[in-house]
């Protein structure tokens, strides 16, 4: 299958698609013709431009008022790309970098950033290879674009850096001869077109909401699992109460739980309780709450994905090059902290879920083992939900409320997007884990109902579960299972 690049509003479900199905990546004849107009303007342009233009004919940030001669425009955009690739820490997830490859790929063709046809077609061919750069997690500050990571991506096109292709880390020069690759010679506003930008930011945020997406929809299965271990009550659900209080997700999570529940003879049941503790009566309030702003930050994220975000922007018809600030992450900045605090919160009421399975009520077993004592049961994995329960709170500090300045005062206020784009990333593999965990601990506890059976669609789960997760009756290496939970929360058959 093929992706057809236009101005087609792109969207995550559509990103999915391309990603899922490893569809390759083709222009369409409005991005070419797009393209190639706004270089052939801009070639035209410096002949009688008759004044400075940033980047263009002068140096970068500080260095804006320091004119380049004509004949060293191209070596000017090969130096910005090699000087800029000063990228530390962790490499960037595969899955991100290819996602980065398409994402700079759009927001290129739409003609008004004056990159080479060319350049654009390298980006589709590195995606449609699976050549994918060596990209960095440190270095970016959100503004002027994520410059460092985007100097990584970039580096290949001009046959330097490193590429991961076929699971080897190789000199992209060795993978180019292999591919009969020419590396491209820069024209004059090239480099900044490829590394002014927020495609760091935007692809780690897209891969974000994708994997919270499903982690939200996994939330309410595993917590009305853990709610029918638990012998906890309906009522919260019910649709009346919610209709006072008419938050979508709130709404929307209530009727999920009825879904989920319809046909269970345990939630029927007479209950000796009154009140469930807040963490199973308040998962409408939660979870919706992490609905309303996964559905949010979706919502800007496919804004950004659509947009031409480097500097300056061109217009040919309008016969203007303006210099302004769509590099700058702010946009996204702010609503990527808010998911990483919103998807926090599913990981904290899912460990509070699993300590209350664990703690011996409700005739349920300490540690949900029959001899506690000899067998510390499940004691532990709670205390692994909690530590990275804890973790996530530090990394939901806010990175986009902190600027540092840079550039000689130039570049004064940045958005620290990249910061947040990668705690993002963390807190979301972080929740992922803890919901694994409760899935753990609620089809252990699920086994002391019998016979009493829960939902058709939770018991299809708890058996699929169980072949790959046996219950446990005496203590054992748990890290595996553990594992092996996560991996089964990575499907999407029962979403």
């Amino acid at each position: 299958m093929t992706h057809i690049i236009s101005k087609a509003h792109l969207s995550l479900e559509r990103l999915k698609e391309i990603i899922d199905n490893k569809e390759k990546l083709e222009l369409s004849q409005e991005a070419v013709d797009a393209i190639i107009k706004c270089r052939k303007y801009l070639d035209s342009k410096m002949d009688d431009i008759g004044r400075p233009v940033y980047g263009i004919t002068t140096g970068f940030g500080s260095l804006y008022n320091v004119t380049i001669p004509k004949e060293d425009l191209s070596q000017l955009q090969h130096n910005l790309v090699m000087s800029h690739a000063c990228g530390a820490g962790d490499t960037v997830n595969p899955q991100i970098v290819k996602l980065m490859l398409l994402l700079k790929a759009q927001s290129l063709s739409y003609g008004h950033s004056g990159a080479q046809l060319i350049t654009v077609q390298r980006l589709l061919d590195m995606f449609n290879n699976d050549i994918l750069p060596v990209v960095y997690q440190q270095g970016s500050l959100g503004a002027s674009g994520d410059l460092a990571p985007l100097a990584h991506m970039s580096l290949p096109l001009i046959g330097l850096g490193e590429v991961l292709y076929k699971g080897k880390v190789r000199p992209s020069a060795e993978v180019w001869a292999e591919m009969g690759w020419e590396p491209i010679r820069l024209q004059s506003k090239e480099g900044l077109a490829l590394l002014n930008g927020t495609q760091f930011m935007s692809a780690h945020a897209v891969w974000s909401i994708l994997k919270s997406k499903r982690l939200s929809k996994w939330a309410d299965l595993i917590g009305a699992m853990s709610l029918e271990a638990y012998d906890g009550r309906i009522e919260p659900f019910l649709p009346l109460t919610h209709q006072l209080r008419p938050h979508v997700g709130q709404i929307s999570t209530g009727k999920r739980f009825m879904e989920i529940l319809e046909g269970s003879e345990l939630i029927n049941r007479p209950k000796e309780h009154v009140q469930d503790p807040y963490s199973f009566r308040c998962i409408p309030q939660v979870h919706g709450a992490v609905k309303d702003n996964i559905l949010y930050v979706q919502s800007v994220i496919e804004n950004e994905i659509n947009s031409a975000t480097d500097n300056p922007n061109i217009f040919p018809d309008e016969d203007m090059v303006i210099s302004a600030g769509n590099f700058h992450g702010e946009p996204i900045a702010i609503p990527m902290d808010s998911l990483a605090i919103a998807m926090s919160e599913l990981a904290s009421i899912s460990e509070r879920r699993t300590y209350q399975l664990i703690h011996g009520l409700r005739g349920l077993p300490k540690y949900l083992v029959a001899k506690p004592g000899l067998n510390s049961g499940f004691m532990i994995p709670q205390y692994t939900a909690a530590s990275i329960v804890s973790q996530n709170k530090g990394l939901c500090w806010p990175a986009s409320c902190d600027s540092i300045p840079s550039s000689q005062g130039q570049e004064d206020h940045v958005s620290m997007g990249s910061n947040a784009a990668t705690k993002l990333v963390r807190v979301v593999n972080n929740v992922e884990t803890v919901l694994a965990i409760e899935l753990f601990n609620a089809a252990q506890a699920l086994e002391f109902r019998r016979p009493a059976k829960s939902s058709p669609i939770l018991e299809r789960i708890f058996e699929d579960f169980r072949k790959e997760v046996p219950f446990i009756d005496t203590d054992t290496y748990m890290h595996p299972l553990i594992e092996k939970s996560i991996a089964f929360i990575h499907q999407e058959q029962y979403l």
